[in-house]
């Protein structure tokens, strides 16, 4: 069997596949092990197995092999779960959040910023000077929004992610 105690890779389980998938990582052997095993032992339907094995696949958490019987002629299925991937995809992930948080940072360094004074939605300046400075949804104001706030949320965001990669 296969345990999941650190709570972060718990997390990353649930975000891909969900509390049965989980369930699923939890009830694999160390060995390989067929879709049709997994959901006898599990309760868990065969397709739901299937769909929470090729999504641990997708993201390089487990591996397969097929199998052909010699009489029948079908294909079997065998899969392993691949618990050492599990922090490599997690810094992948890391790395795609960082990438677009420094997309999101460019832009709110490269516009400038109008809100609604009754808070239906924020424009860049060249949205609001159409609009001539209205808000097109309520009729309100635009008014000048400063977003160093946002900025500063972002480049520390970015920055205690970069560091949790390189600790």
């Amino acid at each position: 069997m296969v345990a999941v105690e650190n709570p972060i890779h718990r997390a990353y389980l649930l975000k891909i596949v969900g509390e049965e998938g989980l369930r699923i990582v939890e009830a694999m052997p160390e060995e390989e092990v067929t879709d049709e095993h997994l959901a006898e032992i599990t309760g868990i339907s065969l397709n739901t197995v299937r769909k929470s094995l090729y999504l641990l696949y997708e993201h390089r958490l487990a591996i397969y092999r097929r199998k052909r019987d010699p009489e029948s002629g079908w294909l079997t299925y065998l899969w392993k779960i691949c618990p050492e991937s599990l922090d490599s995809a997690l810094e992948a992930e890391v790395r795609k959040l960082i990438n677009k948080l420094n997309a999101r940072l460019r832009y709110e360094k490269d516009h400038v910023f109008y809100a609604c004074v009754n808070g239906c939605a924020r424009f860049v300046f060249e949205e609001a000077s159409e609009n001539n400075f209205t808000c097109p949804f309520c009729q309100g104001s635009l008014e000048y929004m400063e977003n160093s706030t946002i900025v500063e949320v972002i480049e520390e965001r970015i920055k205690e992610l970069s560091a949790a990669l390189c600790s």
